[in-house]
């Protein structure tokens, strides 16, 4: 899987509220199917913090503690909704092309 791949399915499940890795990947196999590994849910946990669209749900949260609750930011919120939308345009478009009328 694509990090960024990784990184908007974070985006997605955490827009429910905040969650800890393990429970983030359990809502990401509830929608997906599929579990991320270790390595691709925290590396895309770790770019969203370095961007600032998650943060600790508890700001005292060690940085290194690998069972943190985290949560997404406003800004996150606003990443996530503007690459929803694009993903939706491309959708519609495959769809469109498929000649299959989108819903």
């Amino acid at each position: 899987m694509h990090s960024n791949d990784a990184q908007m399915l974070v985006l997605t499940v955490l827009a429910d509220g905040p969650l800890h890795g393990y429970a983030i990947n359990t809502a990401i196999e509830e929608l997906t199917g599929s579990r991320l590994g270790p390595g691709s849910l925290y590396g895309a946990l770790s770019r969203l913090e370095a961007r600032e669209l998650v943060r600790p749900a508890d700001e005292a949260a060690e940085a290194q503690e690998r069972h943190r609750t985290m949560r997404i930011t406003e800004t996150g919120r606003d990443q996530l909704r503007v690459e929803l939308q694009q993903m939706a345009r491309i959708s519609a478009a495959g769809l469109r092309a498929l000649g299959i009328t989108p819903a």
